[in-house]
């Protein structure tokens, strides 16, 4: 596991990859409930020595209607890689050669009426990107990314050289 990495002030973070073994964790939007039973979690996970999300059954319904008895959706079990079909972000894969794609899960499925909830626990080869909120961006840099990777045996996670800024 890497370090524990805490929000940074007036940033937004995001990511693209996962590497396996992460869990990440849907949360219903406002006025949506996780249907009673159901598992909001999902999993990074080897399969057919790909990686692959685990998903469990999940919903998020309309608090007027919980009480409604209408079908669940049905999701697939695992995400088939969409690498092929999305043409990749330009950007700097930092040192990407020394993880194996096949190690690292794309972006997780859309849930409707549902965001993904990032972990505090990360692992080794994760990349995050920070970017400045809306009207927090008055000095530049104003996105970064940092790295999770192993530095003199050390797991440790890359500087971030961003700041963002409310100062008028």
């Amino acid at each position: 596991l890497c370090p524990t990495l805490f929000g940074m002030e007036f940033a937004d973070v995001t990511a693209e990859t996962y590497p396996l073994g992460t869990r990440l964790y849907y949360e219903c939007d406002d006025g949506y409930e996780r249907r009673s039973g159901q598992y909001a979690g999902i999993w990074c996970q080897r399969i057919d020595q790909v990686a692959a999300w685990v998903y469990r059954e999940f919903e998020c319904i309309d608090k007027k209607i919980l009480l409604s008895t209408g079908p669940t959706m049905k999701l697939d079990f695992t995400q088939k890689p969409e690498r092929k079909t999305q043409s990749p972000a330009p950007q700097k894969q930092e040192n990407m050669s020394e993880f194996d794609q096949k190690d690292f899960c794309g972006p997780p499925k859309t849930i409707p009426h549902a965001s993904l909830r990032l972990n505090k626990h990360y692992y080794l080869g994760q990349v995050l990107h920070f970017k400045c909120q809306s009207g927090y961006d008055k000095r530049p840099p104003t996105s970064g990314m940092r790295t999770c990777k192993k530095v003199n045996g050390q797991i440790t996670w890359t500087p971030l050289t961003m700041r963002c800024t409310n100062d008028s």
